[in-house]
Order: structure tokens, then sequence, then C-alpha cells
């Protein structure tokens, strides 16, 4: 009995960790496609916003590798960030970037926010940005 109530608990525990976003581990990708990739900046401090307002931010990389660099997927770490996912390969030697809002709404205080980006990149394929923003009540 206890082996199925401990089974239960994993379950569901499992299913909240998943906060119903359906997300997936990317696919296997070929080792000859994978490149590598330069952070211009991965953190961001976008100081003190009023609530209520939305900011954008903006991530730069660069492809430093030699095959194309595909950003499979962006994942923000919750509802009130936005962002955008490339839908271009970034040549090698070019630039991009990942565009993000933040909606300040009911989110008084100081915020730190996260976002995860899944690349063909070498070594590590899951990056992770970050912000901070201290929002001041209306």
């Amino acid at each position: 009995m206890k082996s199925l109530f401990f089974l239960l608990m994993t379950a569901a525990l499992m299913a909240a960790c998943n906060n119903g976003q359906g997300y997936k581990q990317p696919p296997m990708v070929n080792a000859n496609e994978l490149t590598d990739i330069q952070w211009i900046d991965s953190t961001k401090d976008l100081g003190k916003i009023r609530e209520g307002q939305t900011v954008e931010v903006l991530f730069r990389f660069k492809n430093t590798g030699s095959r194309p660099l595909v950003i499979r997927s962006v994942h923000p770490g919750c509802g009130c960030t936005v962002a955008e996912t490339p839908t271009e390969p970034i040549a090698p030697g070019a630039e991009g970037e990942i565009k993000a809002s933040f909606n300040s709404k009911g989110r008084a205080g100081i915020n730190h926010k996260s976002i995860d980006v899944d690349a063909n990149t070498r070594g590590a394929q899951l990056h992770k940005l970050e912000f901070n923003v201290e929002v001041i009540p209306q």
C-alpha cells in the first residue's frame, strides 16, 4: 500500500512540475550539425520600472562555429515573460538575438526571470538567459 501511495505521489509531482506546458525533450542531434555559440549578453539588469509596464529585453549572440546555428526552442520561466524563437538559422560568423518582453502587472518587487534556449551547440545544448528588474508598485 505504501509503495502504491509513493508511486501515485511521484506521478502527481511529475505532472505538477510539467505545469501543463507539454515541454518535450529535444530530439538527438547529429554531431556533424553542431556548432558553437558566444553569448554577447546572457544576463541583463533592466533597472526599475513602474508596475503595469511591459519592457523588452534583447539577448545577443554570435555563431562562432562552422555550421548554421539553429535555435530550436525558447522557453520563458513563467507566463509574465514572452520570448520569440528566431525562425531562420544563423550563418557561421553572423549574429542574432532572442527578443523577450516582460509584463510587470502584479509583479511588484524584485523579479529574477530566466529563459531557456535550446540550440544545436556543442557541449550544452540548453542555455539559460537571465534578467533582473525591480517593479515599483503604483
